[in-house]
């Protein structure tokens, strides 16, 4: 599976478990950055990596902050993008099935690295169910996508 990966300065070091563990997986990853725990903003990477998905160079892709809840609200203001913030396995899979989460978003501050990893991967084994009630509520989002407030 093609991935870009993102984080600002709070993620970095969790990032770089990550990236490593997927590509020993044999996933093909797009480190977007950052690249050090220099200050740097959240929103640029989440840009990186949701326009990377949008546009089909990455399949899915992994946003890392402090708490996660910068990188979602960032990611889900882009057109296309279902970001799930995830701290644990069980919503994980659930974003996949229910909401083809096609982002996934997660804090450094919130999930030590080992299970940060285990929420990946249930991330990455969760599929869509396909599910015409879940079609239907993701159209409904999709629908909504730039409508006034």
């Amino acid at each position: 599976m093609k991935l870009a990966v993102g984080c600002d300065p709070a993620g970095f070091e969790l990032k770089g478990r990550i990236v490593e563990h997927l590509e020993a997986r044999g996933h093909q990853v797009a480190d977007v950055g950052c690249h050090s725990a220099e200050p740097a903003d959240y929103p640029d990477f989440a840009a990186l990596v949701c326009r990377a998905v949008v546009a089909g160079d990455a399949d899915r892709g992994i946003l890392i902050c402090g708490t996660g809840q910068g990188m979602a609200i960032a990611a889900n203001k882009m057109r296309g993008i279902r970001a799930a913030l995830c701290f644990d396995v069980l919503p994980a899979i659930l974003s996949r099935e229910h909401n083809n989460a096609n982002v996934l978003c997660t804090g450094a501050w919130i999930v030590e690295a080992e299970r940060a990893i285990r929420v990946v991967d249930a991330w990455l084994f969760g599929k869509y169910s396909g599910d015409p009630i879940h079609e239907r509520r993701i159209d409904k989002i999709h629908a909504s996508e730039g409508a006034p407030p």
